[in-house]
């Protein structure tokens, strides 16, 4: 029997939009076992020792690539993932379509308004002001998603059941398959 590939389901949206409280929802809803990976708990797995300002990028550059390398491993070994990742930087969509089956790949946009998101990060107050206004152009940059979530109309359970839905009969092409189609992967 050919080894069976995992389904990724990728929540890309900035800080504060949403992500990590529709990844809870969808782990209680799927109808087979998901991994929730989010990549802030590859950040809180660091230890504590300083990390010197001039070395700070490459420490994160790298923890990233991880990030990415240990999804894509997780799927390759048949396990589903719900992703929850930030594409504010170009290069971080280059390596994940370099790296995970397109066609076993679930893109889904999760929107907020700014002045929503800056409401949220008053709230939380764990999060720097701005932070997620700063990332709205980037992450959203490349346009293509399987499908999309607002979750300043929707709440996290009505995002994850629209999801849920989608997954049910997902079209072809995904928009991984046409993000690299395009180039966007090379």
């Amino acid at each position: 029997m050919p080894p069976r590939r995992g389904l990724i389901v990728f929540l890309n949206g900035t800080s504060s939009s949403g992500k990590s409280s529709i990844a809870t929802q969808l782990l209680r809803i799927l109808d087979e076992p998901y991994f929730h990976m989010p990549v802030d708990a590859f950040h809180a797995m660091r230890s504590r020792a300083p990390v010197p300002p001039d070395e700070l990028d490459t420490v994160l550059h790298r923890t990233w690539q991880g990030y990415h390398r240990a999804v894509a491993g997780m799927a390759a070994a048949g396990n589903n993932v719900v992703m929850d990742h930030i594409l504010s930087a170009e290069w971080r969509l280059k390596d994940c379509l370099s790296l995970f089956v397109p066609q076993d790949v679930v893109l889904v946009g999760v929107h907020c308004p700014p002045d929503e998101l800056e409401l949220r990060e008053r709230e939380r107050g764990n999060r720097p002001p701005g932070l997620a206004a700063r990332q709205l152009k980037q992450v959203h940059a490349h346009g293509v998603y399987d499908i999309e979530c607002d979750t300043s109309v929707s709440d996290s359970l009505e995002c994850a059941r629209g999801i849920r839905d989608f997954l049910r009969a997902r079209p072809t092409p995904t928009a991984f398959q046409r993000l690299r189609e395009e180039g966007m992967g090379v």
